[in-house]
C-alpha cells in the first residue's frame, strides 16, 4: 500500500505502551510473532517504552530479527517520561496504518486475532473491535472473582475491549490525541455505538489483578475513570450499553457460586467503601 507520497504504508499497527516491562513483553512479542497472517500488506509493530529503567526496550529489540522474517516492521520508541497516553499518542504518530491495534503489554493474543480483528475493521465506515476476551487469573481469590466477572452482561454480551482494543482509519478520526485520563478503553469504546462495535472469535488472554486488595485497587481505579469520563464527556454516555444485573440473577449467581459471588461483592463493597483514597496508577500485578 502506498501513500500519495509513494511511502509505503503498512495496512495494519501495533501500538503496544510498555512501562517498566521487561518481564512480560517478551510473551506479548512472541505471540503477535505467531500470529496468522495472508493477504497483501504487512504489519507495523510499535513498542513505546514509556518511562522505563528496567530492560523494556532492549527485550523489544530482540525481536526484530523473527518480525522481519515475517515481513513485520518493529519499531522501539523510548520516551524519557512515564504515562500511557503519552504513549499512545507517540505510537499514533509514529505510524500511518490505516488500522490500529492497541495493545497492553501482559496481554497475549491468540494466532488469529490480528487477521480477524483486521479484516473486521477493513471497511470505509467508522469500526471498533476487539477479540474474545479470556480472563487469566492465579490465585484462588482472583479466580473466584474472574468467574462472575465474565458473566456480567457487558463481558458476556459486549465487546469491552479489556487490554486489546482496535479501530480502522474513519474510526480513529472521531478524536484526535489521546486525552489524559484514566480509562482509554472506555473512552475509545464510547465513542462507538454497540452496532459499531465487533468482536471477532479468535481469543487473547487477558490477566486480573491477583489479591484481594490488589483487586480493590485495580476496580477503584477503574470506577473512577468511568466516573471521570461521565464529568468530561458527558456526550459519550449516549453510546453505553452496559445493562445492569437485575436481583433475581444476583440471586442465581450467588447459589451457583457462592464463593465467587462473595468475593465479587466483597471487592465492590470494598471499593465503596474506600472510594477516594488513590488517585495514581495502580499495577494489576
Amino acid at each position: 500500500m502506498y501513500n500519495s507520497d509513494d511511502e509505503y504504508v503498512m495496512r495494519a499497527a501495533v501500538i503496544l505502551p510498555a512501562s517498566n516491562e521487561a518481564a512480560l513483553i517478551g510473551d506479548c512479542l512472541s505471540a503477535l510473532v505467531a500470529s496468522d497472517w495472508d493477504g497483501p500488506g504487512g504489519v507495523s509493530v510499535v513498542v513505546v517504552a514509556n518511562g522505563c529503567t528496567d530492560r523494556t526496550a532492549e527485550r523489544a529489540r530482540d525481536f526484530a530479527g523473527a518480525f522481519a522474517a515475517k515481513d513485520w516492521r518493529l519499531t522501539v520508541l523510548e520516551l524519557s517520561e512515564g504515562g500511557k497516553l503519552g504513549a499512545l499518542n507517540a505510537g499514533d504518530a509514529a505510524t500511518r496504518a490505516p488500522v490500529r491495534l492497541y495493545l497492553d503489554a501482559d496481554v497475549t493474543v491468540g494466532p488469529g486475532v490480528v487477521q480477524q480483528v483486521v479484516e473486521a475493521l477493513e471497511v470505509d465506515a467508522p469500526r471498533y473491535a476487539s477479540g474474545r476476551l479470556q480472563i487469566a487469573a492465579e490465585g484462588a481469590v482472583s479466580r473466584a472473582y474472574a468467574r462472575i466477572w465474565r458473566q456480567m452482561p457487558f463481558m458476556a454480551a459486549g465487546v469491552p475491549g479489556c487490554g486489546l482494543f482496535a479501530v480502522n482509519a474513519a474510526g480513529r478520526a472521531r478524536w484526535r490525541t489521546f486525552p489524559d485520563i484514566i480509562s482509554d478503553d472506555t473512552f475509545v469504546r464510547l465513542n462507538f455505538t454497540p452496532e459499531e462495535r465487533v468482536g471477532v472469535d479468535a481469543a487473547y488472554r487477558w490477566p486480573i489483578a491477583e489479591g484481594f486488595s490488589r483487586l480493590v485497587r485495580v476496580r477503584r481505579r477503574q470506577d473512577a475513570g468511568v466516573e471521570e469520563i461521565e464529568r468530561m464527556y458527558p456526550h459519550l454516555l449516549k453510546n453505553d450499553d452496559k445493562v445492569p444485573l437485575g436481583t433475581g440473577d444476583r440471586v442465581r449467581l450467588a447459589l451457583r457460586d457462592p464463593l465467587g459471588f462473595g468475593v465479587y461483592a466483597g471487592v465492590a463493597l470494598a471499593v465503596k467503601a474506600t472510594r477516594g483514597r488513590q488517585s495514581g496508577w495502580s499495577r494489576g500485578r
